[in-house]
């Protein structure tokens, strides 16, 4: 592996910079159960630098080894923190693979080992020792942590396509990777736990964070607040990304970056010149991955006994992160990621009959299967959290987007929600659709869609635009094959008078003697069965799930249909209207291939009416065929 080759190649030139730069004397340590913190005495060695630097593996470790550790407290140069091993925790991750046990002191003593120092390099007379990963998981008074030894980063391969099985994704239940210790080693029932990687949201309202609060617990995920240095719409590296993120530094993965930015921040261990380790534990243990990679500037260390954390921002992207494993991340400085770009615009109406206001919003996605659709929920839900309109609570909302992707037509789509028409507010509901497109798209199990690009439109109208299909008569109870009939609809608007609509249709010229009914109907009605035989199909492929996409009915419609009393059945993307019998009955052999799902009638159109309001409820008219 070339990040190994690089790391062995030249030891004896650096290890003699090293030593020549410490004179010898790194830290003295008192006397404490494991120490007092470890103190300067002499010169602060200095910086590490890319490149090849010898290493010293595990078996070499010995208790009292004294060194130096590298982490940014702030702005975004590193600052030299004293350390002394403690021991080799043999095992504690599992078969092979080992922790270290160290004290940090300096500035970390007072700050304890804080989110954000996840792969902070360890070295001890030069060598490169490995990346501060774990602390104590409750209250410490000492800066106790634990380090990924460096043979287990330089296991990472950038070729490796193996997908973990416990990765935090969102639909996954994921249980902490917490370690259990051993009570001759930290008593109590202390823990020792990997250092919390906090996803800093950016531009996201506090109302946002609560809401979704539920979402990052499952995924054992801590979301707060951050920040960024400015929007950055270009995930290409910057100019000068070559000489980024050198051991030490502050490393960001990026899931979203420009008017929204949500980011994962560490430190870098080590940089032979264009390839980056960190964090010294997983992100989300997520394998191959194709995120967008960043430099970070730090605020301040929060200190603390409980959770001690690292504020700061992102500034710019320098590469993009290839890998994300359980003993760290490695990146690539000068590569690029592939994101989805997003454009989002709000209107809203704060007042009935008063001017709309305008927002625009752009922002670049993260691509997986399931994080893309979770952050589309999020973004999604915080735009409409911007609105702040008072006519919030009897609102309607209304979404229509386009979803370009390789390979594909455009998807047109739409919807509108209005307020308290669901279990869940209005916004929620709404973000939550969106979603559910892009989880159907992105998780196919034939084909995952290459999402190229991404337009919607996010409309709030101040009042609750719902409208009741409450009765509907027909003029005449019979009528001869190929004629006309009148029937009228009485439609309730939320908080209005009750109104009447007259509709006309003709009954088909093949239609035999008999009773029939028609169907006044909402959308949802309609599009119930072909949305549960899509999701029983587990064998459609992408053309076909976004073909059935296509074909739903929008809810601010009112439709009307004839009601026959032959199935229909529904085939992957197709609605197979008044099957025979014979043929259903060979559809639904078990044999066959595929998997039908049928309905005992069929429902053939016979019109629409454009309502331009949330549609519910339905009606049935029946007559007679002379």
């Amino acid at each position: 592996m070339r990040i190994a080759k690089a790391l062995l190649c030249a030891a004896a030139v650096c290890a003699a910079a090293w030593a020549q730069g410490t004179n010898g004397e790194v830290a003295a340590v008192r006397h404490s159960p494991y120490g007092e913190a470890p103190a300067w005495h002499g010169e602060t060695p200095p910086r590490p630098v890319a490149g090849p630097v010898e290493i010293l593996k595990a078996a070499e470790i010995r208790p009292g080894m004294k060194g130096v550790a590298w982490t940014v407290f702030q702005g975004a140069q590193p600052e030299a923190v004293p350390v002394e091993i403690i021991g080799l925790w043999k095992n504690a991750w599992g078969p092979r693979q080992d922790v270290i046990l160290a004290k940090l002191g300096g500035k970390a003593a007072q700050t304890n080992v804080a989110g954000g120092m996840s792969g902070s390099p360890v070295y001890v007379d030069g060598k490169l020792v490995g990346a501060i990963a774990l602390r104590i998981s409750v209250f410490s008074p000492d800066a106790i942590c634990g380090i990924t030894p460096i043979e287990q980063m330089l296991e990472i391969s950038e070729i490796d396509a193996s997908r973990p099985v416990n990765p935090k994704t969102p639909q996954t239940t994921v249980a902490r990777a917490e370690l259990a210790a051993p009570a001759s080693v930290l008593g109590g029932g202390v823990r020792l736990v990997p250092i919390e990687t906090p996803l800093a949201l950016a531009g996201f309202h506090e109302s946002t964070l609560r809401d979704f609060q539920p979402f990052f617990e499952q995924m054992g995920v801590a979301a707060v607040h951050g920040g960024a240095a400015g929007a950055v719409y270009d995930t290409r590296p910057a100019p000068g990304w070559q000489k980024a993120l050198q051991p030490g530094e502050a490393i960001a993965g990026v899931l979203v970056s420009g008017d929204m930015t949500v980011t994962g921040l560490g430190t870098v261990t080590y940089n032979d010149g264009r390839r980056v380790l960190g964090f010294g534990h997983s992100f989300f243990n997520l394998g191959p991955v194709e995120m967008p990679m960043a430099k970070g500037e730090v605020l301040m260390v929060l200190s603390s006994q409980f959770q001690p954390n690292k504020f700061a921002n992102m500034t710019e992207i320098v590469g993009a992160l290839r890998q994300d494993r359980h003993s760290g991340i490695m990146g690539e400085l000068g590569a690029a990621a592939e994101t989805v770009p997003v454009s989002l615009k709000v209107r809203t109406q704060p007042l009935p009959g008063g001017p709309v206001e305008e927002k625009q919003y752009r922002f670049n996605v993260f691509i997986h299967p399931r994080w893309t659709p979770f952050l589309m929920m999020l973004t999604t839900y915080n735009t409409l959290q911007d609105l702040n309109s008072s006519a919030a609570d009897e609102a309607t909302y209304r979404l229509e987007g386009v979803i370009e992707c390789e390979g594909l037509e455009p998807l047109k789509l739409s919807t509108m929600i209005a307020s308290g028409a669901g279990p869940a507010p209005a916004p929620m509901q709404l973000a939550a659709w969106w979603a559910d497109r892009f989880n159907r798209l992105m998780q196919n199990p034939q084909e995952e869609a290459r999402v190229k690009r991404v337009e919607a439109v996010l409309e709030m109208r101040p009042q609750k635009q719902e409208t009741v299909i409450e009765s509907a008569w027909l003029e005449k109870s019979e009528a001869a094959p190929g004629e006309e009939m009148v029937a009228r609809i009485a439609l309730r608007p939320w908080r209005g008078e009750r109104q009447t609509r007259e509709f006309r249709f003709r009954v088909p010229a093949n239609l035999a003697r008999g009773e029939y009914r028609v169907l006044i109907s909402n959308a949802e009605l309609l599009n119930r069965p072909q949305a549960m035989a899509g999701v029983l199909n587990r064998q459609m492929s992408l053309a076909q799930t976004a073909s059935l996409l296509m074909q739903e009915r929008s809810n601010d419609r009112l439709y009307i249909s004839l009601l026959t009393s032959k199935p229909t059945v529904y085939v992957e993307d197709q609605a197979l209207r008044d099957v025979p019998p014979s043929v259903l009955a060979a559809m639904q052999n078990p044999r066959a291939p595929g998997r039908a799902l049928a309905t005992p009638e069929t429902a053939v159109p016979l019109g629409e009416m454009p309502l331009d309001s949330l549609v519910t409820g339905s009606a049935v008219l029946r007559f007679k065929v002379q």
